[in-house]
């Protein structure tokens, strides 16, 4: 029998029974929406963690920081040389770094505690210089209330909300998190910090047989008290620090203002002044995600400690790929409800059709042609369920895209795409739904095979 007369009739007999197979049909639909709605939030919720720590420059970041520093001192096999003979991670070293291939740019960590006054009232905090390129590559500042720095080293300030709250004198209650930016920034925008800091400044030098890198009075450096008066220009919700733990900011300056100022306790080692400044650590921004390995690995052979959060992040792939697997699991049952309903159907469909069988079998039919018949109506009724039941998914993913943007939208949060249905995971559920069709009707289609065609024309 040729395979178009196996279609023709496996329609025909589904048209028959039209409503029974329609309840079949169904509940394979309702097994797939399950399945793929499942999914689809799964893979929606891992591309938005992917595009926040993407945005956020987490995963195109390196941190170099010195050997010889034992502020960053860990008991490590790397590459290059002992962290006695390593190199001083100066300015050389930073252009030195700067030229690999792939590095976008290559800035020092400076930060500092310091004192803030507003409305003269001192307050205590952490501040951080900020490159102006985190005006793009930043997604901290993209709900900013305000604006970004007008210039590289503009006497300008962005405040963290709860630094703002601070000086406004809000308390917000502990696990609260109501206080509107937009009325948080209104009486802050423009207004002016007083900024108290302490310069580290190098005496004039006189000749000394020591060395011409010693200070004739013995002093390495001066310390000088200054004050730098600020201006608010922006106010952000989320934090562009916070990976900073402890040492997180609250304050955001333009990073050549604060290589400017010269802060004492900042990024820059307290050691003896050189005529280039010497840092603790450098952030170094790579242009794709993919060429951080290699980045890395050429600033550990130049002798410096490195760190990315590309190998941290395979926990959270390994977590996300669990999670995929819990919810395609719990997806499948409906699925496998729905595929007892496939035997069910086909069984039925042999009690009332044992004559149908019989005369096909008198007139040549052979066993195989029997089987094909029954396996393509399981077919057709895994494909009609599987593209009737990814349609269904996708509208539940998108209902619950919807309903959960409307909530974070009155607890003022951005909304978010939390739900998505990739091409591959349409073709596999469909797919997949045929399977376990196909899987569901061997025992109908064999006992339909195994049919004795003189017991089943005298079948009434």
């Amino acid at each position: 029998m040729k395979l178009y007369d196996i279609a023709d009739l496996a329609v025909r007999n589904l048209r028959e029974s039209i409503f029974r197979n329609s309840l079949t049909t169904i509940g394979i639909s309702v097994g797939v929406a399950s399945l793929v709605a499942m999914l689809s939030l799964g893979i929606g919720l891992q591309q938005l963690a992917s595009r926040r720590l993407q945005k956020s420059g987490l995963f195109d970041t390196v941190v170099a920081s010195s050997r010889r520093d034992l502020r960053n001192f860990r008991e490590t096999r790397e590459e290059g040389p002992a962290p006695a003979e390593s190199p001083a991670l100066d300015e050389a070293a930073r252009k030195k770094i700067e030229e690999l291939p792939g590095v976008v740019e290559a800035y020092p960590d400076i930060r500092f505690a310091t004192d803030l006054r507003f409305e003269d009232k001192p307050h205590l905090t952490m501040v951080a210089g900020v490159p102006f390129s985190a005006k793009s590559n930043n997604d901290a500042f993209d709900g900013m209330q305000g604006s970004f720095f007008s210039s590289e080293a503009a006497a300008e300030v962005i405040l963290q909300k709860s630094f703002a709250e601070e000086l406004l004198g809000i308390k917000p209650k502990a696990g609260s998190d109501d206080t509107n930016i937009a009325e948080l920034a209104k009486p802050l925008l423009g207004k002016e910090l007083v900024m108290r800091y302490a310069e580290r400044s190098a005496p004039p030098a006189a000749p000394s047989e020591a060395g011409s890198g010693e200070l004739a009075n013995g002093a390495a450096y001066s310390v000088v008290s200054r004050q730098q008066a600020l201006k608010i220009v922006g106010v952000t919700d989320l934090d562009p620090d916070s990976m900073r733990g402890t040492a997180r900011a609250r304050v955001f300056l333009p990073l050549k203002l604060a290589q400017d100022l010269h802060v004492m306790q900042s990024g820059l080692r307290d050691t003896a002044p050189s005529d280039q400044p010497t840092y603790a650590s450098l952030s170094v921004r790579v242009g794709n995600p993919n060429q951080v390995p290699a980045v890395e690995d050429a600033i550990k052979k130049m002798g410096f400690s490195a760190f990315s959060l590309v190998d941290a992040t395979r926990s959270m792939r390994q977590f996300f790929a669990v999670l995929d697997g819990f919810l395609a699991i719990f997806g499948s049952l409906a699925l496998a409800v729905a595929s007892i309903g496939i035997v069910n159907t086909l069984v039925m469909a042999i009690l009332e059709r044992r004559r149908e069988i019989g005369i096909m079998k008198a007139l040549g039919a052979s066993d195989a042609d029997v089987r094909g018949l029954f396996f393509a109506e399981a077919g057709a009724m895994g494909l009609v369920g599987g593209a009737v039941g990814v349609s269904l998914g996708w509208a539940i993913g998108r209902l619950i895209n919807f309903g959960t943007n409307i909530y974070l939208e009155r607890q003022h949060f951005p909304p978010a795409q939390i739900w998505s249905v990739p091409l591959w995971l349409v073709l596999g559920a469909i797919a997949f739904s045929m399977v376990v069709s196909l899987l569901s009707g061997l025992y109908p289609a064999a006992r339909a095979a195994r049919l004795d065609p003189v017991q089943a024309l005298r079948y009434e």
